[in-house]
């Protein structure tokens, strides 16, 4: 086991009651992937509505926690993005946590408007059974509306 899990390993019979760490020795111990990121699950913080899921690298993290505005790390763009930033639709950290193992996050928030490009107010809209796939809700926003730029 590394050393890394470790602290992990040795937290699982911790309790309230004893000392705190600092975030930085947690977020050394963190299982960031080989591309130095976290998965980050975004949910409703007074619904417990799942909105979306992310990408976190350290820097975005920090960021969100510093500020209380989520941030996260885009794949595509290889850059930090912060929710809102093109479509105003923020999300403000109630509360994070990191799981058991180190290797996920789960970000209570505040989402302002629809959390999915798609318009949704949640990113999870595909309903899957063994009959098929629906669709289990309607876009609150135009995509092409939310992501709208305005004119110079």
């Amino acid at each position: 086991m590394s050393s890394e899990n470790s602290l992990f390993k040795d937290l699982e019979s911790a309790s309230p009651a004893d000392a705190l760490l600092s975030v930085t020795a947690l977020l050394d111990a963190a299982a960031f992937n080989a591309d130095g990121l976290l998965p980050a699950i975004a949910q409703q913080h007074d619904t417990g509505e799942v909105l979306m899921m992310a990408w976190m690298n350290r820097e975005a993290l920090e960021e969100t926690l510093q500020t209380q505005r989520v941030c996260y790390y885009s794949r595509s763009r290889g850059k930090l993005w912060r929710k809102g930033e093109s479509s105003g639709q923020q999300q403000h950290l109630v509360s994070a946590a990191l799981d058991c193992d180190g290797d996920t996050l789960l970000l209570q928030v505040a989402q302002t408007g629809p959390a999915c490009h798609t318009g949704r107010r949640s990113c999870f809209y595909l309903s899957l059974s063994n009959e098929g796939v629906t669709i289990n809700s309607e876009p609150l926003i135009d995509p092409a509306e939310l992501y709208a730029k305005p004119s110079p």
